[in-house]
């Protein structure tokens, strides 16, 4: 069954009290958070953020890929960010394949080459979030005063966890 006119009933009923529509564009914190996509994370609720708050940025596995370091620079160069927070969690679905069976699993199913992408699986959390951390650090493209700190977000406690 389709989800999308709950959706848009949900929305008509939020717009209905809407009253952030004078907020300005640049984060008020002045923070960008990459975060996973996964639904059972709700970053707004475990950071405290509110709207205008931060950019969140999302995508499958939280990782600093081209999109997300692309996003993350025009927050800070256009949008005034002054702090990156990275974060991984517990129990990823990046964690349970390989860019090679996913790879299979869309010839197979789809018989598509898949070949040229990079879905960024990682096998180690920690260790995946210490990359995306360095990846963002390392970019010639941002700053060295912009902070980069990278967290995992345990799912069954709702506690971050800071990766050194």
């Amino acid at each position: 069954m389709p989800v999308l006119p709950e959706l848009l009933a949900a929305n008509e009923r939020y717009a209905a009290d809407f009253t952030k529509g004078d907020l300005p564009m640049p984060p008020g914190r002045q923070v960008s958070v990459l975060v996973c996509m996964d639904a059972r994370l709700h970053p707004e609720k475990f950071l405290g953020l509110d709207e205008g708050d931060a950019h969140v940025i999302r995508n499958a596995g939280g990782r600093a890929s081209d999109d997300a370091l692309r996003s993350l620079i025009i927050s800070y160069k256009l949008l005034g960010t002054r702090e990156f927070v990275v974060i991984h969690h517990t129990d990823c679905g990046m964690l349970t394949f390989t860019n090679d069976q996913l790879r299979g699993m869309l010839r197979d199913d789809l018989n598509a080459d898949a070949s040229g992408i990079d879905f960024l699986p990682f096998s180690d959390l920690d260790e995946s979030v210490r990359q995306d951390v360095q990846t963002i650090r390392s970019s010639p493209l941002i700053p060295d005063d912009i902070t980069v700190t990278g967290f995992v977000f345990d799912v069954k406690s709702g506690r971050l966890r800071e990766v050194s």
